[in-house]
């Protein structure tokens, strides 16, 4: 099971290179399923693989000239606050028994995999049909203003979220960057990958800050697959069809995210 752990990595860090965003969400069911890491520290070395890979993969893009750091600004200040407060003090607040009557019961473990699920499967929809709104978006014959109080908002929203599940929030950050901010795809691509990075590893060092037992030698040897799977996918992302890539991704991670729910619910 190690093995394949370590070929779905290679596969989230190519999805990321590819999409700048949407593999993110692979890390923590790789983690857990795959590696048996327990839900809460899965998704805090999903923030730190995320953001590592990112981190390159923006470079790349910063060389391209596909990074709005005015808008990833905007967006990214308030994210950064967003998912800080989520992992140094949301997480650690949450007793190990939600919710329980009977024989049912919800623990700390479940509700995370419960709201990352539903998170999935939502995402999976707007990366399913969004395309047809942003064509709309991007083919106007005038520019529209930003809605940056709007962008912020978002901003801090997106992070508390994303920072509660340890996802980058590629695939909330995406949508938000071409529908609000009108950014070209590309554009929203590399600018997403910047605030991903950013964002990620700050919420990472929250949970440093409240667990330092981190294995770092697992953790690196992940991020190191995790960033050379981002360098094949951003070789590839100008040859492969886009909307038939991001449609195909949309019913792999809707599969995924069904998949767990039921487990969950199931469970």
């Amino acid at each position: 099971m190690e093995m394949l752990g370590y070929i779905f990595t290679l596969v989230m860090g190519i999805s990321l290179g590819l999409l700048g965003g949407g593999g993110s969400i692979l890390t923590v069911p790789i983690l857990i399923y795959l590696f048996g890491v327990n839900a809460v520290e899965a998704t805090a070395y999903s923030l730190f693989i995320v953001g590592l890979a990112s981190g390159f993969g923006a470079i790349g893009k910063m060389r391209d000239g596909l990074v709005n750091f005015k808008v990833g600004a905007t967006f990214a200040v308030p994210g950064f606050l967003g998912v800080f407060v989520s992992r140094a003090y949301l997480i650690p607040s949450l007793p190990e028994k939600i919710y329980e009557f009977g024989s049912f019961e919800i623990t700390k473990e479940v509700l995370i995999m419960l709201v990352f699920s539903i998170m999935m499967i939502l995402a999976s929809f707007s990366m399913i049909k969004g395309r047809k709104d942003r064509k709309s978006v991007q083919s106007g014959s005038h520019p529209q203003p930003m809605n940056f109080p709007l962008i912020a908002v978002e901003g801090l929203v997106v992070g508390a979220l994303t920072g509660f599940v340890g996802a980058g929030g590629g695939f909330l950050i995406i949508p938000a960057l071409v529908v609000l901010a009108k950014l070209p795809m590309k554009m929203a691509v590399g600018t997403s990958l910047v605030i991903i990075s950013f964002k990620s590893l700050l919420g990472f060092i929250g949970d440093v800050m409240v667990n330092p037992n981190i294995q770092w030698t697992f953790l690196i040897a992940l991020s190191v697959i995790s960033v050379v799977g981002i360098f094949i996918g951003s070789h590839f992302s100008k040859k492969v069809p886009e909307a038939t890539l991001k449609k195909g991704f949309g019913y792999f991670v809707l599969v995924m995210g069904a998949f767990i729910l039921y487990q969950q619910v199931v469970s």
